[in-house]
């Protein structure tokens, strides 16, 4: 594969690739800089590349990778109206209009997949806090790096005040939101973050990480883009891996054609796993937490230069 890249790069000079970001993270987040000696080492030319400066050409290169555009969420359509006018992106362009409003999860949901049993509640819906057992979340449907997301307690009054006004506050923007039972699970196992990386027949396993839990109350808001994650490393379960193998075959166009996924699990009520999100636009990858992974994702990105020719 690397062979015939080099010829080729010889017949019409070096491959560029740009790796997307946001201006928060111009130079990339570390995480994904790891990728960049890889690429390098294989005589590919790698350049960040800031979603919406005006100023890039973003035909001018051979591959369009997506890594941080993490303050999309407020300018969606037209973070989705940009990924469907650039050449060469990956992932494609109607997985990204997919994948970047949560309610494909009812999608998941009516193939089969085990999900997160969840309420959706439109813009200028009545919603009343329930009173069953349980705590709950409450986030937007399109959101990243949980922001917009609160835990709540249905006993505690003051929640249940704090939980209609995120709702509220949430309808008034003209945002879908989410309310999904809170899996104690989270407190315990973690979440378990599957990672999946172009292979020469398709999507295969990587690596997983596990996530501990970060929501702790009601939304407060969250400095920065994201909130703080502690990631360690794991290692998945054969039942982790099928779920995992399960949501994969109901993407929508199939799989293969994929750079890269990231597979969300935490145990439900049964202690077996079931999806919480299926990242497929903008994940962390967390190559840092296994041997060989950037390794791994510089060989998915010269599977799919190949495939171009």
């Amino acid at each position: 594969m690397t062979q015939t890249l080099t010829h080729h790069n010889a017949a019409r000079g070096e491959l560029r690739v740009a790796l997307v970001t946001c201006d928060r993270f111009a130079d990339l987040e570390s995480d994904d800089r790891l990728v960049l000696a890889p690429l390098a080492e294989r005589g590919i030319a790698v350049e960040p590349a800031v979603w919406d400066d005006p100023d890039v050409d973003w035909a001018a290169y051979d591959l369009v990778v997506l890594r941080s555009p993490w303050d999309y969420a407020p300018r969606r359509d037209e973070f989705v109206a940009w990924a469907e006018s650039v050449p060469h992106l990956l992932n494609p362009a109607d997985l990204v209009r997919w994948n970047t409003d949560k309610r494909y999860l009812g999608e998941l949901a009516a193939a089969g997949v085990p999900t997160v049993p969840t309420c959706w509640v439109e813009p200028g819906a009545d919603w009343t806090p329930p009173d069953g057992p349980g705590q709950y979340v409450i986030k937007p449907a399109v959101s990243a790096g949980s922001q917009d997301t609160g835990r709540y307690d249905p006993a505690d009054p003051e929640h249940r005040e704090l939980a209609a006004a995120h709702v509220r506050r949430l309808s008034a923007a003209g945002r879908v939101t989410m309310v999904q039972p809170y899996l104690d699970a989270v407190d315990t196992a973690g979440e378990t973050a599957l990672l999946f990386l172009a292979g020469p027949t398709g999507l295969a396993y990587s690596h997983a990480i596990r996530k501990g839990p970060m929501l702790d109350g009601p939304d407060h808001g969250v400095e920065g883009l994201y909130r703080p994650e502690v990631i360690d490393a794991r290692t998945a379960t054969p039942e982790q891996l099928a779920v995992g193998q399960q949501v994969l075959a109901a993407v929508p166009g199939g799989a293969d054609r994929l750079l890269y996924a990231r597979v969300d699990l935490i145990p439900g009520a049964d202690g077996r796993p079931v999806l919480v999100e299926l990242e497929l636009t903008e994940p962390s990858l967390f190559l840092g937490y296994a041997d060989g992974a950037a390794d791994r994702l510089a060989e998915a990105i010269m599977i799919h230069l190949a495939r171009r020719g």
